[in-house]
């Protein structure tokens, strides 16, 4: 996000001043008179004043017409938004849908135009003068779907992991500064910090386990028994965590790793290692009896959970795949390349890409929930410091969340909730706005 409240221009189109009118007499240039910037910050102690001491009624300026060259494009968008739910009962891998092609990227209404939205830099800062005149958004959202409820501050580093145990009134968050907080969910405060040897690099939690991703290590938590348990094996970072076919799966710096819980030693034992990218693995989703793992290597491989066999490599990314997310019989992957795929099945079983969505940066993190009105939405972690938000299947965008940093972090919660975590340290609780939910044809 460029915070561009230091660089503003203050000069606007407006009818040109008695004192202006006469200077140039002299001249066929037809400059435009400038707003008084002090009178703006209302100190102008000038009389006469040669400048404007109201605001221009005349068009925006140029500077404002062509932000959508920094950003988003201005012109129209007929990029939709939509995705749909893991169906865990199909266990033989992604169904066919003869019917894919017909609705990916497609809004089947007016184009949505796209405008480039900065955050002002001296609202963050509170300081402000300009109200609700400032060109600037004084918001971190647009569209009106959801709500902030809460800032948890506290971590120094990037937010790489947060967990909501079911059946628990706590909200753990993972850092690269080596720490797990511990955050009260009735008062947003901080109720304990766990300091860890290496960088956090990932978290999950499942049932009452919270699974915490270190260097060399996953250390498991039982929240309801105090159970503490450390899974060896790892080599180097964990960077994704994922639960499927009643194993706990890793991905690390040296492939994928799974454990399976032994009920008469209290513990998890290695099971497998899956060895076959070339480089960090970084994310990791089950669907149908498959594994889908993205890596640094610009891949993404499709495993059969059952023989642990690499059935399929896909490899139209060209950078790292840093998300994976499957959603019905669809399977959603984003990367640095700036684009989000949407992968089905052909009619030989085998993934194929069926529709690619175009970011103007790079994309850090997927996921998929259903807004107040239960439709399917995208949320999309760009690399410019925002979350999109989109319909699904349409691509058709709800919205915007303005961050300090990058999200590297999103994660749904229960009734509507949901958080964020990003490179600054900072954790949000963000609530989706029932009233201002809207509806897609």
């Amino acid at each position: 996000m460029e915070m561009d409240g230091s660089k503003r221009v203050f000069q606007r189109l407006g009818p040109p001043s008695s004192q202006q009118q006469q200077g140039d007499n002299n001249s066929n240039n037809n400059r435009q008179p400038k707003v008084c910037i002090h009178w703006r910050a209302g100190r102008c102690n000038r009389f006469p004043c040669p400048f404007l001491h109201r605001e221009s009624q005349g068009p925006p300026p140029p500077h404002h017409q062509q932000q959508g060259n920094n950003g988003m494009s201005s012109s129209s968008s007929k990029r939709p938004h939509g995705f749909y739910e893991n169906d865990n009962n199909n266990r033989g891998g992604m169904r066919r849908n003869p019917n894919f092609n017909n609705t990916w990227g497609r809004s089947g209404g007016a184009a949505v135009v796209r405008k480039t939205e900065k955050v002002c830099n001296y609202w963050v800062k509170g300081n402000c003068t300009y109200g609700d005149t400032c060109r600037y958004l004084h918001s971190w959202t647009t569209g009106d779907c959801f709500t902030l409820l809460s800032q948890l501050e506290g971590h120094k580093k990037v937010v790489t992991g947060i967990a909501l145990p079911s059946g628990s009134d706590k909200l753990y968050s993972g850092s690269t500064d080596k720490t797990v907080r511990v955050w009260d969910c009735q008062s947003g405060q901080c109720a304990g910090v766990v300091d860890f040897d290496g960088e956090v690099g990932c978290m999950l939690s499942e049932g009452p386990w919270i699974f915490v991703g270190i260097t060399n290590l996953v250390k498991a938590w039982n929240t309801q028994t105090a159970t503490d348990l450390s899974l060896n094996g790892p080599v180097g970072q964990v960077y994704a965590l994922v639960v499927g076919n009643d194993m706990l799966l890793a991905g690390t710096e040296d492939g994928i790793l799974a454990w399976k819980y032994n009920g008469s030693t209290n513990n998890f034992d290695p099971i497998r290692a899956l060895t076959g990218h070339t480089h960090h693995v970084v994310s990791l989703v089950v669907g149908a009896n498959r594994l889908y793992s993205g890596s640094m290597d610009n891949s993404i491989r499709v495993w059969n959970l059952e023989t642990f066999q690499c059935l399929q490599i896909l490899t139209d990314h060209t950078s790292v795949v840093m998300s994976v997310l499957c959603w019905d019989q669809f399977l959603l992957s984003c990367s640095l390349d700036k684009t989000i795929k949407v992968w089905a099945a052909n009619e030989s079983g085998n993934l194929e890409v069926t529709y690619t969505h175009q970011e103007e940066r790079g994309l850090l993190a997927l996921c998929g929930m259903h807004d107040s009105e239960a439709k399917p939405v995208l949320l999309c972690s760009c690399n410019d410091n925002t979350i999109r938000v989109y319909d699904l299947p349409s691509f058709s965008e709800r919205g915007k969340i303005f961050s300090k940093e990058g999200v590297r972090r999103i994660e749904i919660g229960p009734a509507g909730l949901f958080f964020t975590g990003d490179e600054s340290g900072q954790v949000r609780v963000w609530k989706w706005s029932t009233e201002s939910s809207t509806s897609t044809s």
